[in-house]
């Protein structure tokens, strides 16, 4: 049926699996700092919307390029779904993430809205810049506060948590790019890790990933747990892998996979200390 082919291909446009991993943290952070169930909830449907909105809004204003390089993994560049469909769902899921984002709370709504905003502007044109490495660092950096602002007793985040989820943002993006390193090139994209090239990329996405699982073991309210050390004994493990192989085999895939395993590690010592 066609609505269940345009259904499908909507889902696939909207990056699914950051925007899960995403909510999922989102969600899971807020409930860890002592909201309700529902009011975790609250914060994930509206970070949801928010990520719905940026992924759609990528498809959309990249479908040009997408389809000169014949990216078979965007619906929009392999004609499952028209552009006009995928930007009217951008907007649509921009203003349910503005309602939603209020609801918890104005400064709340202050906050996450602004994080959309700036992930909007790196898919509008700051990823072609030696500064697309910014809105990730901004959007990620204020999401912990998103969930924070919204509890009755608000205020923002924790230093060391903000850091920390910035500096998981920007690794995030270094490897997020790595799979797409020439077909960006081929069509004018020249952000940073472009400039830094595959191996610099790789390098500075595991240093960046790494740091943040570092502060986030170290910085703990009662000090380093052993499940944290040994979380971030993974994690170096996982770094100096992806260094060696990006050093080697600077074509290979692993890197990025090694990244996101980082990323991972990282995000799950943040939920159970917070």
């Amino acid at each position: 049926m066609p609505v269940t082919r345009t259904a499908t291909a909507l889902l696939r446009a909207s990056h699914l699996p950051p925007t899960v991993a995403v909510t999922a943290f989102a969600g899971a952070y807020a409930w860890g700092v002592g909201a309700s169930a529902g009011l975790a909830a609250r914060v994930a449907l509206a970070v949801l919307a928010g990520q719905l909105s940026v992924g759609w809004s990528n498809d959309w204003i990249d479908a040009t390029r997408d389809s000169a390089v014949g990216r078979s993994d965007k619906p929009v560049a392999t004609g499952a779904v028209r552009t006009t469909t995928v930007r009217t769902a951008a907007f649509v899921a921009a203003a349910a993430c503005v309602v939603l984002s209020f609801a918890l709370g104005p400064a709340a709504g202050v906050v996450h809205v602004v994080a959309v905003a700036s992930a909007w502007a790196y898919n509008a044109g700051l990823k072609a810049t030696p500064w697309s490495w910014a809105p990730y660092a901004l959007s990620f950096g204020l999401l912990p506060s998103v969930a924070t602002l919204a509890l009755d007793d608000a205020s923002l985040a924790p230093v060391s948590t903000t850091v920390a989820a910035a500096l998981l943002g920007v690794g995030a993006h270094l490897a997020n790019v790595l799979p797409d390193l020439e077909d960006d090139a081929a069509t004018g994209v020249v952000g940073l890790p472009h400039r830094l090239g595959r191996r610099g990329t790789t390098i500075g996405a595991v240093a960046l990933l790494l740091a943040a699982a570092a502060l986030v073991v170290l910085t703990t309210p009662d000090g380093p747990t052993p499940a944290g050390l040994a979380a971030l004994a993974l994690a170096v493990a996982l770094a100096a892998s992806a260094a060696w192989v990006a050093a080697r085999r600077p074509d290979r895939r692993y890197p990025f996979l090694a990244a996101i395993g980082v990323a991972a590690v990282s995000v799950v010592v943040l939920v159970t200390t917070a």
